[in-house]
């Protein structure tokens, strides 16, 4: 599969639907949600071979648990960034299978950082008590300036969208939409922590 995915470089187009998403400004408003108003993806898989991939990119914003996350804290690590909001089925379907795998990959020293892109940080924490999620989330819904940062690479432009960034702080991958396939996701990691960093 791994030889599959090195070989298999393709950028598939995105599918949207839907429309933007007003803000919950509280905590229990997500479980209500009837879902309707999200752009979701359709699952899309983009791999970037290591020689074709831009520049680092360094984010950082105030997390749902305190504190602030910078990417520049954790050099040379495999970083997976996951774009959401509680009112987004997909990401709802998706999150027990993102814990599972920060679990898998913890002690690999992968980071794990959520971008929620809406919701306020109880809102935020709500969600990650009812689906069972440790890691932390950027509050990005203030200044976008997360979303900022990755714009004209390869762009979160539909939620859910979960990036695999390598040891150089570049974008290796992108699942734009539903993470369908954790074992995908869990291979893309492996390669690119299998990669000889560059100088």
């Amino acid at each position: 599969m791994r030889a599959g995915l090195a070989l298999g470089l393709a950028v598939v187009g995105l599918l949207f639907g839907g429309c933007a998403s007003e803000s919950d400004d509280l905590a229990e408003q997500y479980r209500a949600g009837t879902g309707q108003n999200y752009i979701s993806g359709d699952g899309a898989l983009t791999v970037v071979a290591p020689d074709s991939r831009a520049s680092a990119i360094e984010f950082q914003g105030p997390l749902d648990t305190g504190g602030v996350f910078a990417s520049a804290d954790y050099p040379g690590q495999v970083m997976v960034v996951n774009f959401w909001y509680a009112g987004c089925p997909p990401c709802r379907l998706e999150a027990p299978d993102l814990e599972a795998l920060h679990q898998e990959f913890l002690d690999d020293g992968v980071v794990f950082v959520g971008v929620n892109i809406i919701d306020q940080a109880p809102t935020a924490l709500a969600f990650a008590e009812e689906f069972g999620v440790t890691y932390s989330s950027i509050i990005d819904t203030n200044d976008g300036s997360v979303r900022l940062a990755f714009a004209g690479q390869v762009a979160p432009n539909a939620v859910p969208t979960t990036l695999v960034m390598d040891q150089q702080g570049r974008i290796a991958a992108r699942i734009s939409g539903l993470l369908t396939e954790p074992d995908v996701l869990a291979e893309l990691i492996r390669d690119v922590q299998g990669e000889v960093a560059g100088p």
